[in-house]
């Protein structure tokens, strides 16, 4: 097959046939009447798939020139300096957290026993690294119709021992980043913007416009199949401090001190004539570890793929917000015609806010109507979730700190958290779903109102 061929005419032809392959065996089917909808899933072509194998036929697999690619388009993208790729959105918000505990922030570092303000009704891996570090989470109610952080609450929750807010953009809903990056501002805490669900919105600040994750200290995003843009698994931290960024590539890659990529040795000139802690002079400073770290990097896989979803991401934004606003539009007529309006409460954006949404929030008015509707709509093909983990302190995970009373905080009540956990349900909006799917959809959501 590859005779009278070099490597790069060889690669060539394979690539060739990957896209031949692609178009004739990936191509997405015509959405039917009657298909199950799904909330979300990947979308794709030939050139995520030709990528993939390109990395893999180089077979350097660890970060390398795909992973210095995407990192580099990311930033641009996101219009801050510095990004760097994970393997999960999780290990994101692990990276992030533990970056503020480095001992090169000095008094300003995050410690064990330091608060930090956050949210129970969203994700778990945005709260674990702070109990994991032995922090206290300070748990702050939400408001509805936007499902993010109540900020009337922000002043009530601080302490002398408050040094954080992380939190995440509710579904592609900014929350209220003015108020939430003013009070830390007035207070000298770091700003973590969990960006895993909200890739691609903005939000307006004193006349700029922003993309979510890049106005607090660090963003998080998350990179698995059904969010805004996919490698199968990944993610990334991005930031405008250089100093944070050197914390947090040391973590990210087992806590070296060397800022040495993979496969580079001595770029500084100084491997072996230096002195670090007690190691003995001219120790190797690849194997100097400057703080307790982990392997989180992805793999060069990874970023091929999402090299190429770069470039279709602009797209995937502006599907997601058409869907939604068609969702929402056609939903509310039928509602609207049927006297059922007051059955839900549809979801509304955050002021100075244009979100990248990931999901069509909904809530039930009535006690005991959600799992009504929910097993209405999944018993004719609509995939419904629930907006995770609705209230987290309710869950099995915290039996042992909830008995005890001790290990996190709760501010006030959380009320409008606990009516989440009992009478709200979201479905999907990803670029996949077309107007008829939407139109099937609404129908359906009304159907089984009426139902009720």
């Amino acid at each position: 097959m590859f005779e009278n061929m070099n490597e790069e005419q060889a690669r060539a032809k394979i690539l060739d046939e990957v896209r031949e392959y692609a178009a004739a065996f990936h191509q997405r089917k015509k959405y039917e009447k009657g298909d199950r909808i799904s909330y979300g899933g990947r979308v794709y072509d030939g050139e995520e798939m030709t990528n993939l194998v390109d990395a893999s036929l180089k077979f350097w697999l660890t970060s390398g020139e795909y992973t210095k690619a995407f990192e580099k388009k990311f930033a641009e993208y996101l219009g801050v300096p510095y990004c760097l790729l994970v393997n999960s959105g999780s290990s994101a918000n692990l990276l992030a957290f533990m970056t503020l505990t480095s001992k090169l922030l000095g008094d300003r570092r995050i410690r064990p026993g330091d608060e930090i303000i956050t949210v129970a009704c969203g994700f778990p891996t945005t709260v674990a690294p702070m109990i994991q570090y032995g922090c206290v989470p300070v748990f702050v109610d939400v408001t509805i119709p936007q499902y993010n952080i109540d900020v009337s609450k922000l002043e009530e929750a601080y302490s002398e021992k408050t040094r954080a807010v992380m939190i995440a953009h509710t579904l592609g809903n900014p929350f209220d980043l003015k108020a939430v990056k003013s009070f830390c501002d007035r207070h000298g805490l770091f700003l973590v913007e969990d960006n895993c669900d909200a890739l691609g919105s903005e939000y307006v600040l004193d006349g700029k416009k922003y993309l979510t994750g890049t106005v607090g200290d660090i963003g998080t995003s998350s990179f698995y199949p059904p969010h805004h843009m996919t490698m199968g698994e990944g993610g990334a931290v991005y930031m405008r401090d250089p100093l944070l960024r050197k914390i947090a590539l040391s973590m990210r890659d087992w806590g070296r001190d060397c800022m040495c990529p993979s496969g580079c040795d001595n770029l500084c000139g100084h491997r072996f004539d230096k002195q670090y802690g007690e190691l003995p002079i001219g120790y190797d400073h690849k194997y100097v570890y400057s703080h307790l770290g982990y392997n989180l990097k992805a793999t060069d896989l990874q970023a091929a793929i999402g090299v190429a979803q770069l470039d279709k991401f602009p797209s995937f934004v502006e599907k997601r917000r058409h869907n939604f606003t068609y969702l929402k539009c056609r939903l509310s007529e039928l509602l609207s015609e049927r006297g059922l309006s007051d059955k839900v409460i549809l979801p509304v954006p955050c002021e100075n806010s244009n979100p990248s949404w990931f999901g069509f929030l909904i809530t039930c008015t009535e006690k005991g109507a959600r799992g009504k509707v929910v097993k209405f709509l999944e018993e004719r093909g609509i995939q419904t979730r629930m907006l995770f983990a609705g209230n987290l302190i309710k869950h099995p995970c915290f039996d042992e700190m909830r008995e005890s009373g001790k290990g996190y905080r709760v501010c006030g009540t959380l009320e409008n958290t606990d009516r989440i956990l009992d009478d709200t349900f979201w479905l999907g909006v990803y670029p996949g779903m077309n107007d008829e799917m939407l139109g099937c959809m609404a129908e359906t959501v009304a159907d089984a109102l009426a139902a009720l």
